[in-house]
């Protein structure tokens, strides 16, 4: 038994070969998202700023013009170094930052889920207020419109807007942050066969 165990066990590990595709996988899901939330920023830069400082309907945040010049170049920066697995440790910690400043101004009073369900442990009165909404919704979109072409290509949901993705992104961001970009298929593996200081 401890020998088939042990043979498993060496099977198992022979997959570490490979072991650069998780950290390739992370950066090129997480490089588009940074790549549009940065763009759209760049796109609306005067509408971010206002977004960023007005504190009636934004986040109030001091010095605006600067904070949202950070966030959006921060964003697409770190999609290119993403892409291409160029300082990626360094990019991600900016990234991870980005992260947080959203789940704590933006995200976190809307509880955890990014769309409003009425079931499950992360289920709030928001959501549940939400998922009422949503059946009126579908009543008159049943009622009044074409439900079966307008839901054809995705159901109609309401958005939450919770932390659920937000955190999700700032998890993946930190395993970048401890493994790196990986193997073989970044730049910073190449940079670093190249200078990094042979041991005597």
């Amino acid at each position: 038994m401890i020998k088939l165990m042990q043979q498993a066990q060496g099977l198992l590990d022979t997959t570490r070969k490979a072991d650069f595709i998780a950290p390739l996988l992370l950066r090129l899901y997480l490089a588009p998202i940074f790549w549009m939330a940065g763009s759209q920023k760049l796109a609306h830069f005067s509408s971010t700023v206002d977004w960023f400082g007005n504190a009636d309907w934004g986040l109030g945040l001091p010095f605006p013009w600067l904070m949202a010049a950070l966030a959006t170049g921060t964003e697409l920066i770190g999609a290119v170094c993403l892409t291409f697995g160029f300082a990626t440790r360094w990019i991600s910690f900016p990234l991870m930052v980005t992260m947080l400043v959203a789940i704590f101004s933006v995200h976190l009073k809307n509880g955890w889920l990014a769309i409003s369900t009425g079931e499950g442990i992360f289920a709030t009165e928001r959501t549940l207020g939400g998922i009422e909404r949503l059946d009126i919704i579908k009543g008159i979109l049943q009622e009044h419109g074409n439900y079966e072409w307008l839901t054809e290509q995705g159901s109609v949901v309401i958005l939450n807007n919770g932390i659920e993705f937000a955190t999700t992104y700032l998890f993946m961001l930190l395993a970048l942050f401890f493994i790196g970009a990986g193997r073989y298929i970044s730049v910073d593996y190449w940079i670093d066969r190249k200078f990094a200081p042979t041991s005597v």
